[in-house]
């Protein structure tokens, strides 16, 4: 591999990082935020599929990505906010009803979505970071999403309201005691189903920028699993929003191996390359999912029996 290849593929991973990190990163931040109240929303894979789905068609009728954008978080929150009120009822599991939120997202992206298979919408800008390179390949490597800085703000912002505010402290209390927060007069139901409406609205912004900048089109695959991967992501980064911005770009960068090596001209074993993500997940899931084990982090009422 010569300097200029080596140079081209290390901007591939970097930017592919940014780019492929950027649904991991607003995922996993909207399931930190609804595990850190107490609650697991294995539904936001619809929650991305549908959302990703909305934004494209909100970009395509109207002419405008923001205005895809804003529908996909409104999309994100409603489906979220209906697995939260469906939890709230007695006896009713978190697991069992994530999986049929996520189905049912899926099911009605994928029968609203078949219009928007063909046409193109209006995509978001794009920020240039590669400018200062001569080499068109390095410049169209480092592309970034717009809105990686709104990503990157966001995980400041929910790191400073966790350890600083005061609603902050209610989403961690009722995580880590449902009964001292039912003692101090507050209803749990009602901030765990907030705190899932946020995490959702926090996701669907993952789904906009699957399919406003990257890859930038609508079809029934475009998700992947990554709504899946980012519950494995949350417990990597340990509960932290700040952590989370890390993993994203580790599994970013691990997805971009394969279309990095493509890009100098190395085409053996692309598609092997492509289930790093995946692999990576089942490492993170069998080290840290032991019986009897609590991770370090660990909201305390997701260990109990739901």
């Amino acid at each position: 591999m010569t300097g200029d290849q080596l140079l081209i593929f290390l901007a591939g991973i970097v930017g592919g990082a940014l780019r492929v990190g950027v649904p991991f990163l607003f995922v996993s931040l909207g399931e930190c935020l609804t595990e850190k109240a107490g609650r697991i929303n294995l539904g936001l894979e619809g929650v991305l599929v549908l959302s990703a789905m909305v934004a494209f068609g909100g970009s395509y009728l109207s002419g405008s990505p923001w205005i895809g954008v804003l529908a996909a978080a409104v999309a994100g929150a409603l489906l979220a906010t209906l697995h939260g009120l469906l939890c709230s009822l007695p006896r009713v599991n978190d697991i069992a009803t994530g999986i049929a939120l996520m189905l049912l997202g899926m099911g009605l992206a994928f029968y609203l979505g078949k219009p928007l298979i063909q046409p193109q919408a209006a995509q978001l800008p794009a920020i240039p970071l590669g400018f200062w390179s001569d080499s068109a390949a390095v410049r169209a490597a480092l592309q970034i999403n717009a809105l990686l800085p709104i990503g990157l703000l966001l995980a400041v912002a929910m790191w400073w309201a966790f350890a600083s505010t005061r609603a902050g402290l209610l989403v961690r209390m009722a995580g880590d005691s449902a009964h001292a927060t039912r003692a101090l007069g507050y209803s749990v139901s009602g901030i765990r189903i907030a705190a899932t409406a946020g995490g959702g609205l926090i996701a669907g912004l993952g789904g906009a920028s699957l399919t406003l900048f990257y890859p930038g089109s609508w079809n029934e695959g475009i998700s992947s699993g990554q709504g899946l991967i980012a519950v494995a992501l949350v417990i990597f980064a340990r509960w932290s929003p700040l952590r989370c911005v890390g993993a994203a770009l580790l599994f970013g960068g691990a997805g971009a191996i394969g279309p990095a090596l493509q890009s100098v001209g190395i085409g053996w074993g692309y598609h092997l390359f492509n289930i790093v993500p995946y692999v990576l997940t089942l490492l993170i899931l069998v080290i840290t999912c032991r019986p009897g084990v609590i991770v370090p982090g660990s909201p305390t009422e997701l260990s109990s029996n739901k």
